[in-house]
């Protein structure tokens, strides 16, 4: 597709932008989580009853008036505050999107309409993950969020900017198993995401520290209860509040689900390769999750590094959005063969 209208260029503009944005949305999110700074301001939207960490004397005074029981660290409260102004930014930007989809009849809708919703549920979240003290399934819920609305962002992009790419030389049998292979494979790389969001939360990532799946008897020491969604009620689930077995449940599972997804991943990236029009996509799938069981390797050997395990979100992220654009071209191939055959 190519945007001939000065005004469509601009609208694929923020949309692109708005995806790059969104991006370091996921990474600061998952910075400020690692730097335990999830908490670094005991309120929202503001942070310590201002609308930035507070910084004189007498600022600093209230706040500790107001908060005794949360002290005041300026670094943890400013990775959390720069973390909600670029994700407020964000979401005006999606709001914009949406402004400028609707103004024109020609421009998708669909895809606009559920970012908004999913933004004003991400900000929900967000919320909830403050006033609720990092209950885990509120912090993995809000991972999830920010991976889908990079995940949308970019399939408004794909949409805006190249179309449907004609597939019919695949023909329409094979194709179908193309469509049916990458939705199976979205399925599980989202699950193993969702995996890796519980097993951060629940502070889980350290207690198995040998490969492939930990030195400790896990077998004996699994409890399914380690998977409830809603725990019970504590004053804070900063630090984690679930006992040793129940830990080395959620990593060991979250091993295991690697394991899967790596061998879903590879089988979709030699579907891909079969096909010469999709072969470009074999190469970045192996790539990522090459890159990403890389990553997932350090984090065990070498004690979880910052910034390894930031790349480690944000390289799950990217085989997330590879794996997204499989699906769209595959999707719309298959959609326009049914097309052809009915002419």
């Amino acid at each position: 597709m190519i945007l001939t209208n000065k005004n469509d260029r601009y609208f694929f503009y923020l949309v692109s932008f708005s995806f790059v944005l969104s991006l370091a949305v996921v990474a600061l999110g998952a910075f400020t989580r690692l730097t335990e700074a999830g908490l670094g301001c005991p309120d929202w939207p503001g942070c310590y009853g201002f609308l930035t960490v507070p910084q004189t004397a007498l600022e600093q005074q209230t706040a500790a008036k107001f908060f005794p029981q949360t002290p005041l660290e300026p670094q943890k409260a400013w990775n959390e505050m720069l973390h909600r102004y670029i994700a407020g930014t964000l979401g005006i930007f999606i709001l914009a999107i949406n402004i400028m989809a609707w103004r024109q009849l020609s421009r998708p809708k669909l895809l606009p309409l559920l970012l908004l919703i999913t933004v004003i549920i991400q900000a929900l979240l967000g919320m909830w993950t403050v006033t609720l003290v990092l209950m885990p399934v509120v912090v993995m819920a809000h991972l999830l969020g920010g991976f889908t609305i990079v995940s949308l962002l970019w399939l408004l992009r794909l949409q805006l900017h190249i179309g449907p790419v004609s597939m019919t030389q695949i023909g329409i049998k094979p194709l179908y198993r193309l469509r049916i292979a990458a939705i199976v494979s979205v399925i599980v790389v989202i699950s193993q995401v969702a995996l890796g969001g519980w097993t951060a939360a629940n502070y889980a990532a350290l207690v198995c520290t040998q490969l492939p799946i930990c030195e400790a008897n896990w077998q004996q020491l699994f409890d399914s209860k380690a998977f409830l969604l809603v725990p019970p009620q504590h004053d804070s689930y900063q630090y984690g509040v679930l006992d040793y077995g129940q830990r080395v449940s959620i990593h060991v599972v979250h091993r295991i689900g690697a394991m899967v997804t790596t061998v879903v991943v590879l089988a979709m990236a030699w579907l891909c390769w079969l096909q010469p029009i999709l072969r470009r996509y074999s190469w970045g799938l192996v790539l990522l999750l090459t890159l990403q069981v890389a990553l997932g390797v350090t984090n065990v050997v070498a004690s979880l590094p910052l910034a390894v395990a930031v790349a480690h979100n944000v390289t799950g992220l990217g085989l997330l959005v590879m794996m997204v654009t499989v699906s769209y071209r595959v999707g719309a191939g298959y959609r326009q063969s049914q097309q052809y055959r009915r002419y």
